[in-house]
Protein backbone atom coordinates (compact mmCIF):
# COMPACT_ATOMS: atom_id res chain seq x y z
CA UNK A 1 0.00 0.00 0.00
CA UNK A 2 3.30 2.29 0.69
CA UNK A 3 4.42 1.65 -2.23
CA UNK A 4 1.10 2.60 -4.17
CA UNK A 5 0.64 6.04 -1.90
CA UNK A 6 4.34 7.26 -3.11
CA UNK A 7 3.28 6.07 -6.57
CA UNK A 8 -0.08 8.04 -6.76
CA UNK A 9 1.05 11.13 -4.75
CA UNK A 10 4.62 11.43 -7.76
CA UNK A 11 1.67 11.35 -10.11
CA UNK A 12 -0.45 13.94 -8.65
CA UNK A 13 2.20 16.45 -7.82
CA UNK A 14 4.50 15.70 -10.98
CA UNK A 15 0.92 16.88 -12.82
CA UNK A 16 0.25 19.26 -10.76
CA UNK A 17 2.74 21.77 -11.25
CA UNK A 18 3.27 21.03 -14.81
CA UNK A 19 0.20 23.81 -14.32
CA UNK A 20 2.29 25.87 -11.79
CA UNK A 21 3.51 28.09 -14.76
CA UNK A 22 0.20 28.64 -16.30
CA UNK A 23 -1.86 29.42 -12.75
CA UNK A 24 1.33 31.80 -12.19
CA UNK A 25 1.13 33.85 -15.11
CA UNK A 26 -3.05 33.83 -14.98
CA UNK A 27 -4.17 33.79 -11.79
CA UNK A 28 -5.03 37.80 -10.87
CA UNK A 29 -5.89 39.14 -7.65
CA UNK A 30 -9.17 39.49 -6.47
CA UNK A 31 -10.02 43.19 -5.70
CA UNK A 32 -9.87 43.92 -2.07
CA UNK A 33 -13.31 45.14 -1.74
CA UNK A 34 -14.29 41.00 -1.98
CA UNK A 35 -13.25 40.85 1.39
CA UNK A 36 -15.38 39.28 4.01
CA UNK A 37 -16.82 41.65 6.33
CA UNK A 38 -15.75 40.30 9.24
CA UNK A 39 -14.90 37.10 10.93
CA UNK A 40 -17.90 35.48 12.09
CA UNK A 41 -17.71 31.70 12.61
CA UNK A 42 -15.98 29.92 15.20
CA UNK A 43 -15.01 26.13 15.63
CA UNK A 44 -14.70 23.98 18.60
CA UNK A 45 -12.64 24.53 20.86
CA UNK A 46 -12.20 28.24 20.95
CA UNK A 47 -10.76 28.51 17.54
CA UNK A 48 -12.05 31.11 15.42
CA UNK A 49 -12.64 30.33 11.67
CA UNK A 50 -13.21 32.59 9.20
CA UNK A 51 -14.85 32.43 5.83
CA UNK A 52 -12.57 33.89 2.86
CA UNK A 53 -14.84 34.92 0.58
CA UNK A 54 -18.81 36.41 0.96
CA UNK A 55 -21.01 33.72 -0.66
CA UNK A 56 -19.61 31.44 -2.77
CA UNK A 57 -15.82 31.79 -3.80
CA UNK A 58 -15.40 33.07 -7.03
CA UNK A 59 -14.43 30.44 -10.46
CA UNK A 60 -15.46 27.47 -8.65
CA UNK A 61 -19.49 28.79 -8.35
CA UNK A 62 -20.70 25.29 -9.49
CA UNK A 63 -18.24 23.33 -7.00
CA UNK A 64 -20.89 21.54 -4.51
CA UNK A 65 -19.36 18.93 -2.58
CA UNK A 66 -19.59 18.51 1.03
CA UNK A 67 -16.60 18.43 2.95
CA UNK A 68 -15.54 15.85 5.12
CA UNK A 69 -12.33 14.26 6.90
CA UNK A 70 -10.93 10.84 5.71
CA UNK A 71 -8.24 9.02 7.53
CA UNK A 72 -5.26 6.97 5.57
CA UNK A 73 -4.08 3.84 6.06
CA UNK A 74 -1.55 4.95 7.75
CA UNK A 75 -3.58 7.19 9.97
CA UNK A 76 -2.86 10.19 8.30
CA UNK A 77 -6.35 12.59 8.35
CA UNK A 78 -6.77 14.88 5.31
CA UNK A 79 -9.79 16.71 4.34
CA UNK A 80 -11.44 17.16 1.25
CA UNK A 81 -13.92 18.55 -0.71
CA UNK A 82 -13.08 22.29 0.35
CA UNK A 83 -15.18 24.05 -1.72
CA UNK A 84 -15.83 27.32 0.80
CA UNK A 85 -12.51 28.10 1.83
CA UNK A 86 -12.00 29.44 5.61
CA UNK A 87 -8.89 30.50 8.00
CA UNK A 88 -8.89 28.70 11.64
CA UNK A 89 -6.97 30.94 13.83
CA UNK A 90 -4.46 29.73 16.36
CA UNK A 91 -3.95 32.46 18.77
CA UNK A 92 -0.67 31.58 21.15
CA UNK A 93 -1.65 31.40 25.10
CA UNK A 94 1.15 33.28 26.13
CA UNK A 95 1.94 37.13 24.62
CA UNK A 96 1.31 36.98 21.28
CA UNK A 97 4.72 38.70 19.29
CA UNK A 98 2.57 40.84 16.50
CA UNK A 99 3.94 38.08 13.91
CA UNK A 100 1.21 36.03 11.75
CA UNK A 101 1.87 33.32 9.34
CA UNK A 102 -0.87 31.79 7.57
CA UNK A 103 -0.09 27.52 6.74
CA UNK A 104 -1.26 26.13 4.09
CA UNK A 105 -1.07 22.50 3.99
CA UNK A 106 0.14 19.83 0.91
CA UNK A 107 -2.38 16.85 -0.77
CA UNK A 108 -1.69 17.60 -4.20
CA UNK A 109 -4.92 20.13 -4.76
CA UNK A 110 -7.39 17.20 -4.30
CA UNK A 111 -6.86 16.74 -0.32
CA UNK A 112 -5.14 18.53 2.40
CA UNK A 113 -3.07 17.22 5.41
CA UNK A 114 -4.77 19.39 7.91
CA UNK A 115 -2.77 17.99 10.86
CA UNK A 116 1.23 17.35 10.43
CA UNK A 117 1.24 19.97 7.39
CA UNK A 118 -1.33 22.48 9.03
CA UNK A 119 -2.43 22.74 13.12
CA UNK A 120 0.60 20.73 14.39
CA UNK A 121 2.35 23.79 12.69
CA UNK A 122 0.48 26.08 14.12
CA UNK A 123 0.83 24.83 17.37
CA UNK A 124 4.59 25.31 17.40
CA UNK A 125 4.09 28.49 16.07
CA UNK A 126 1.78 29.59 18.86
CA UNK A 127 4.51 27.75 21.45
CA UNK A 128 7.10 30.96 20.60
CA UNK A 129 3.75 33.40 20.43
CA UNK A 130 3.53 33.52 16.95
CA UNK A 131 -0.63 33.94 15.81
CA UNK A 132 -1.11 31.18 13.08
CA UNK A 133 -3.67 31.00 10.53
CA UNK A 134 -4.46 27.78 8.55
CA UNK A 135 -5.89 27.66 5.21
CA UNK A 136 -8.62 25.44 4.32
CA UNK A 137 -7.92 26.43 0.35
CA UNK A 138 -9.82 24.86 -2.32
CA UNK A 139 -9.48 21.66 -3.35
CA UNK A 140 -10.94 19.82 -6.26
CA UNK A 141 -13.81 17.54 -5.32
CA UNK A 142 -13.23 13.99 -5.13
CA UNK A 143 -15.97 10.96 -4.25
CA UNK A 144 -16.65 8.52 -1.22
CA UNK A 145 -13.08 6.61 -2.02
CA UNK A 146 -10.79 9.67 -3.07
CA UNK A 147 -6.98 7.81 -3.02
CA UNK A 148 -8.88 5.19 -5.72
CA UNK A 149 -10.93 7.99 -7.53
CA UNK A 150 -7.44 9.84 -7.81
CA UNK A 151 -5.36 6.56 -8.61
CA UNK A 152 -7.77 6.12 -11.48
CA UNK A 153 -7.94 9.53 -13.09
CA UNK A 154 -4.43 9.53 -13.05
CA UNK A 155 -4.38 6.22 -15.40
CA UNK A 156 -4.30 8.17 -18.55
CA UNK A 157 -7.70 10.12 -18.26
CA UNK A 158 -7.18 13.78 -19.38
CA UNK A 159 -9.56 14.77 -17.05
CA UNK A 160 -7.20 15.03 -14.22
CA UNK A 161 -4.86 18.00 -15.86
CA UNK A 162 -8.52 19.79 -16.53
CA UNK A 163 -8.80 19.36 -12.96
CA UNK A 164 -5.85 21.45 -12.37
CA UNK A 165 -6.65 24.21 -14.72
CA UNK A 166 -9.32 25.20 -12.22
CA UNK A 167 -7.90 24.12 -8.69
CA UNK A 168 -4.15 25.74 -8.79
CA UNK A 169 -5.37 29.30 -9.54
CA UNK A 170 -8.18 28.60 -7.16
CA UNK A 171 -5.75 27.83 -4.22
CA UNK A 172 -3.43 30.71 -5.50
CA UNK A 173 -6.26 32.87 -5.15
CA UNK A 174 -7.19 31.46 -1.59
CA UNK A 175 -4.13 32.60 -0.66
CA UNK A 176 -4.16 35.95 -1.59
CA UNK A 177 -7.33 36.64 -0.47
CA UNK A 178 -5.86 34.83 3.12
CA UNK A 179 -3.40 37.30 3.16
CA UNK A 180 -5.66 40.42 2.42
CA UNK A 181 -8.16 39.38 5.50
CA UNK A 182 -5.05 38.82 8.16
CA UNK A 183 -3.74 42.60 7.37
CA UNK A 184 -6.86 44.05 7.15
CA UNK A 185 -8.04 42.35 10.54
CA UNK A 186 -4.21 43.10 12.01
CA UNK A 187 -5.43 45.36 14.85
CA UNK A 188 -8.27 42.86 15.74
CA UNK A 189 -5.39 39.73 15.85
CA UNK A 190 -3.21 42.58 17.17
CA UNK A 191 -0.89 41.72 14.70
CA UNK A 192 1.68 44.03 12.68
CA UNK A 193 0.31 44.15 9.09
CA UNK A 194 4.15 44.37 8.01
CA UNK A 195 4.89 41.11 9.73
CA UNK A 196 2.75 37.98 8.00
CA UNK A 197 4.27 35.38 6.57
CA UNK A 198 2.80 33.09 4.42
CA UNK A 199 3.79 29.08 4.55
CA UNK A 200 2.89 26.11 2.84
CA UNK A 201 4.55 22.11 1.93
CA UNK A 202 4.22 20.72 -0.92
CA UNK A 203 1.45 21.71 -2.87
CA UNK A 204 0.62 23.84 0.09
CA UNK A 205 4.25 24.98 -1.09
CA UNK A 206 3.21 26.09 -3.94
CA UNK A 207 0.49 28.38 -3.48
CA UNK A 208 3.39 30.15 -1.23
CA UNK A 209 5.57 30.43 -4.19
CA UNK A 210 2.60 31.29 -6.47
CA UNK A 211 1.37 33.83 -3.64
CA UNK A 212 5.60 35.09 -3.23
CA UNK A 213 5.52 35.57 -7.51
CA UNK A 214 2.49 37.38 -8.06
CA UNK A 215 0.24 39.66 -5.51
CA UNK A 216 -1.07 43.02 -4.53
CA UNK A 217 0.02 45.20 -1.98
CA UNK A 218 -3.09 43.91 0.11
CA UNK A 219 -2.02 40.35 -0.85
CA UNK A 220 1.55 40.16 -0.64
CA UNK A 221 3.32 38.22 1.87
CA UNK A 222 6.06 39.77 3.66
CA UNK A 223 8.22 36.58 4.43
CA UNK A 224 7.59 33.46 2.92
CA UNK A 225 8.43 29.84 3.56
CA UNK A 226 7.93 27.10 1.20
CA UNK A 227 8.57 23.71 2.43
CA UNK A 228 9.16 21.12 0.18
CA UNK A 229 7.34 22.68 -2.62
CA UNK A 230 7.05 22.46 -6.38
CA UNK A 231 8.44 25.34 -8.49
CA UNK A 232 7.11 26.59 -12.11
CA UNK A 233 9.75 26.11 -15.06
CA UNK A 234 10.04 29.70 -15.74
CA UNK A 235 9.03 32.49 -13.84
CA UNK A 236 10.40 36.34 -12.94
CA UNK A 237 11.13 37.41 -9.20
CA UNK A 238 8.83 40.64 -8.36
CA UNK A 239 10.77 43.65 -7.61
CA UNK A 240 8.99 43.51 -4.38
CA UNK A 241 9.68 39.90 -3.43
CA UNK A 242 9.82 38.95 -0.03
CA UNK A 243 12.78 37.14 2.04
CA UNK A 244 12.33 33.00 1.84
CA UNK A 245 12.74 30.21 3.59
CA UNK A 246 13.20 27.00 1.93
CA UNK A 247 13.74 23.47 3.21
CA UNK A 248 13.57 20.43 1.32
CA UNK A 249 14.96 16.69 1.63
CA UNK A 250 17.57 15.26 -1.36
CA UNK A 251 16.02 11.94 -0.87
CA UNK A 252 12.40 13.31 -1.54
CA UNK A 253 10.99 10.50 -4.16
CA UNK A 254 8.66 12.90 -5.66
CA UNK A 255 10.51 15.96 -5.80
CA UNK A 256 14.32 17.01 -6.75
CA UNK A 257 15.52 19.35 -4.58
CA UNK A 258 17.86 20.32 -7.12
CA UNK A 259 15.00 21.46 -10.01
CA UNK A 260 12.97 23.11 -7.82
CA UNK A 261 13.96 24.21 -4.39
CA UNK A 262 17.50 24.50 -5.64
CA UNK A 263 15.94 26.57 -8.42
CA UNK A 264 13.47 28.75 -6.45
CA UNK A 265 16.80 29.84 -4.33
CA UNK A 266 18.99 30.58 -6.90
CA UNK A 267 16.50 32.81 -9.06
CA UNK A 268 16.45 34.92 -5.24
CA UNK A 269 19.68 34.91 -5.14
CA UNK A 270 20.34 36.38 -8.83
CA UNK A 271 17.53 38.88 -8.09
CA UNK A 272 19.40 40.16 -4.79
CA UNK A 273 16.58 38.56 -3.23
CA UNK A 274 16.76 37.51 0.56
CA UNK A 275 16.44 33.62 0.78
CA UNK A 276 17.84 31.01 2.92
CA UNK A 277 18.10 27.30 1.89
CA UNK A 278 18.33 23.75 3.59
CA UNK A 279 18.54 20.46 1.91
CA UNK A 280 18.52 17.50 3.83
CA UNK A 281 20.04 14.57 2.67
CA UNK A 282 17.08 12.20 4.16
CA UNK A 283 13.83 13.35 4.96
CA UNK A 284 11.65 11.94 1.92
CA UNK A 285 8.68 13.86 0.72
CA UNK A 286 6.25 15.39 3.67
CA UNK A 287 8.10 15.47 6.45
CA UNK A 288 5.94 18.37 8.17
CA UNK A 289 5.87 17.73 11.73
CA UNK A 290 6.19 14.67 12.02
CA UNK A 291 9.58 13.19 13.82
CA UNK A 292 11.72 10.97 11.85
CA UNK A 293 14.58 10.89 14.13
CA UNK A 294 16.46 12.08 11.04
CA UNK A 295 18.43 15.81 11.36
CA UNK A 296 15.85 16.70 8.89
CA UNK A 297 13.64 16.84 12.25
CA UNK A 298 15.53 20.18 13.06
CA UNK A 299 13.81 22.03 10.17
CA UNK A 300 11.74 23.65 12.25
CA UNK A 301 14.89 24.99 14.65
CA UNK A 302 16.63 26.69 11.83
CA UNK A 303 12.56 28.19 10.39
CA UNK A 304 12.79 29.63 13.86
CA UNK A 305 16.50 30.80 13.52
CA UNK A 306 15.61 32.65 10.51
CA UNK A 307 12.32 33.89 11.65
CA UNK A 308 14.63 35.35 15.02
CA UNK A 309 16.95 36.72 12.49
CA UNK A 310 14.40 38.25 10.80
CA UNK A 311 12.96 40.14 13.48
CA UNK A 312 9.50 37.92 13.51
CA UNK A 313 10.60 35.95 16.61
CA UNK A 314 12.49 36.55 19.43
CA UNK A 315 12.84 32.17 19.49
CA UNK A 316 11.22 32.39 22.74
CA UNK A 317 7.52 32.70 24.31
Amino acid sequence: MRCIRIWLWGLLLGAAWSMVSLSAQTSTAQPAAAVASSPSQHAGDDLEVVPLWPGKPPGTENWNAHEKVFVSPDGTRFVQNVTRPVLTVFRPQGKANGTAVVVCPGGAYHFLAIDYEGNDVARWLNFYGVTAFVLKYRVYPTGDDPLNEVHALMAGKPEFREHLKTAIPAADADGQQALRIVRQHASQWRIDPNRIMLMGFSAGGGVTVDVALKHDAESRPDFAAPIYAVVPSQFQVPADAPPLFIAAASDDPLLKPVQHSVRLYTAWSNAAKSAELHVYSEGGHGFGMKTKHLPVDSWKDRLMDWMVLEHLSSGRN
